[in-house]
């Protein structure tokens, strides 16, 4: 027989389950958890300052202590989730989580204690978050990766949303303390909730044997790390992840100077991340119809502009919210196909160090974005308008980044 008439390989059949959304919703459950134990104070920055007698800038640390572990447990994190598998990585970091979330609670009179637990949950979050893209390419099917993704990352932007929103009115009506208890016991019910439902993996994987197989970690870091696309990526991510983090923390010092209320700020977040859920549900699923990544990231790049500018000079509250929520739509839809775009650029290096690498860059700019919009405020005022403006400059840097970015074509 002639290589002409050799017949040609069909695609081998494989099976995908009904409880990878089982699995998915109970690492959605402690994810958003991690999150919303992240961005607690932000939306109570005065508040918490006045209750604890301190500064804005040390309540402003309670976050950035999360941004400072994560970056110095990447690479130990991202070895767990690639070597134990994202079952075993995300159990330990939820016992974490759950565990000093207890203890913020317990001992929330002490601002000491109150600091260390801060810490010990941060110690659980790279275990938790850095998970995602392993979760998504140990149950689902490459044409449904970036939705998981998306839908994994929709729980942290819901984290974030419930801290903007329900923190200030638990605050104000039960008291600091109780506020941080009642947190530590949902995170103790997240916790739980995933060590009974999730499983490691399906009985078959979820695409043709062969396209599961990946490198060791350390050789996959290596490979990435010379690849000057995944590099572009990583810059693109220090500057959006930088930008979010930024603006989270310092949303109430955004506005007091023009007027708004500590509810108003929250209210403020809270349409930023509903703009982002919205945005991170509906965005990865036409990525994955059309099958392309670096398009819809400088569409996001761009439609996040107008929204920037807005929450930078808008005086009218409504115009305000409408901007919070613009911003949330085109940034956060961003990410969930930043972190699949990375995986794909990647392949065959495993997906948490890719996952991890990515947010580490968020995290580390989120620090120096932090210190930077608190620098750069007016010293009579108060007023944050020049961190705003250098934001939007940092925008446009992003944009011109992913245009050099080459495209992938999608397998299976």
């Amino acid at each position: 027989m002639t290589n002409a008439e050799a017949p040609v390989a069909e695609p081998q059949p494989f099976q995908v389950y009904g409880y990878r959304w089982v699995v998915l919703l109970s690492f959605m459950f402690i994810a958003g958890m991690t999150q919303l134990l992240w961005i607690t104070f932000a939306p109570i920055t005065g508040a918490a300052a006045q209750f604890y007698h301190t500064s804005d800038l040390v309540i402003g640390l309670l976050s950035m202590s999360f941004m400072a572990i994560y970056v110095v447990l990447v690479i130990p994190s991202a070895w767990m989730i690639d070597t134990l598998g994202f079952r075993t990585a995300v159990g330990i970091g939820a016992v974490l989580t759950a565990f000093f979330a207890l203890t913020r609670g317990l001992f929330a009179a002490s601002f000491p204690l109150v600091f260390a637990s801060q810490m010990g949950i941060a110690l659980g979050q790279p275990l938790v978050v850095g998970a995602i893209t392993k979760l998504a390419a140990a149950w689902f099917p490459t044409k449904e990766r970036a939705t998981a993704v998306g839908l994994g990352t929709l729980a942290i932007y819901l984290g974030i949303l419930v801290a903007m929103l329900i923190t200030p009115a638990l605050a104000t009506s039960y008291g600091m303390v109780k506020m941080l208890l009642i947190y530590g016991i949902v995170a103790v019910v997240a916790a739980l909730g995933f060590i009974v439902f999730a499983k490691a993996r399906p009985a078959t994987p979820p695409c043709p044997a062969g396209q599961d197989e990946r490198v060791l970690m350390f050789d996959g870091l290596k490979q990435m790390l010379r690849q000057r696309d995944f590099l572009l990526l990583l810059a693109v991510f220090f500057i959006g992840l930088g930008m979010f983090n930024g603006v989270s923390t310092w949303i109430e010092n955004i506005v007091r100077p023009r007027g708004f209320s500590i509810s108003q700020a929250g209210l403020l977040g809270g349409m930023m991340l509903i703009g982002g859920i919205i945005g991170a549900v509906i965005v990865p699923i036409l990525s994955d119809k059309a099958r392309r990544r670096k398009p819809y990231i400088i569409l996001s790049l761009c439609g996040l502009i107008p929204g920037l500018a807005g929450m930078t000079f808008a005086t009218s509250y409504w115009l305000l919210l409408v901007s919070g929520f613009v911003f949330g739509f085109f940034l956060l839809s961003s990410g969930p196909i930043g972190f699949q775009f990375g995986a794909e650029l990647t392949r065959p290096a495993p997906e948490g160090t890719s996952n991890s690498l990515l947010i580490v860059m968020g995290q580390f700019s989120g620090i120096i974005f932090i210190f930077g919009m608190d620098a750069l405020k007016s010293p009579t005022t108060g007023a944050m308008t020049g961190s705003l403006l250098a934001l939007l400059v940092l925008t446009g840097l992003s944009i011109i980044l992913s245009a050099f970015i080459k495209e992938r074509p999608l397998r299976c």
